[in-house]
């Protein structure tokens, strides 16, 4: 099971990148454990300076919401 990290403090950008992400799992029907930080420490803490954030593993996007093609990149 892959574990998935959207980094953000709630604004339009990180839900619509929560929902994209959730979208591309059950399209491919992998496994996701997706998990929503929204402390500015947490944050911060995978030195994210732009939301929202992607963590897989690593952070993978910083900033924007991210296209489809790239989210299933991660998947």
């Amino acid at each position: 099971m892959k574990n998935v990290k959207v980094l953000g403090t709630g604004c339009a950008n990180c839900k619509t990148t929560l929902k994209l992400i959730e979208e591309a799992d059950k399209e491919k029907d992998v496994a996701v454990e997706l998990e929503k930080i929204e402390g500015i420490q947490a944050i911060m803490s995978y030195g994210v300076m732009s939301m929202p954030g992607v963590v897989d593993g690593k952070v993978v996007h910083a900033g924007g919401v991210p296209g489809r093609d790239k989210i299933a990149g991660w998947l």
